[in-house]
């Protein structure tokens, strides 16, 4: 009787170390967010001041920040987020061909990674004649 009294707090013990992560994983997950937004506003702002001391004009800094600005970023970000699907449907279709567990990491990896080189060229490409047109336009 002894045992199993002893059983049954080990194992209420384990029960409660699981509730007390899960708990705290979106605590630790919204910090980190407001983490990461945070420092992106305060290098931004320093980036700002830093223009301003330099002497700037509003016009300098207005063309300096369109010249940072990229025009395909969202033709981007879907090009990788297609490749993404697919190399998640690839990994699923192999692992579920072949048993085995490593195919969809790395699927995932290999299939994103040519995505974003997919992405890079393209988007080269595009800025590229896009700043021929301007500079034709002009």
């Amino acid at each position: 009787m002894f045992k199993s009294e002893a059983l049954k707090n080990i194992n209420k013990g384990e029960k409660m170390k699981e509730e007390v992560v899960a708990v705290f994983i979106p605590i630790v997950m919204f910090l980190v967010l407001g983490l990461i937004i945070v420092t992106a506003i305060y290098y931004k702002s320093k980036e700002r001041q830093m223009l301003i001391d330099k002497g700037l004009s509003a016009e300098d800094m207005k063309k300096f920040f369109e010249q940072k600005r990229d025009p395909f970023i969202l033709l981007k970000i879907g090009i990788i987020s297609i490749f993404f699907g697919i190399g998640l449907g690839l990994g699923m279709i192999l692992e579920d061909a072949t048993s085995k567990e490593y195919w969809i990491p790395f699927s995932l990896f290999v299939v994103t990674g040519i995505g974003f080189v997919v992405a890079n060229i393209f988007g080269n490409k595009l800025r590229n004649n896009y700043e021929l047109e301007k500079k034709a336009g002009n």
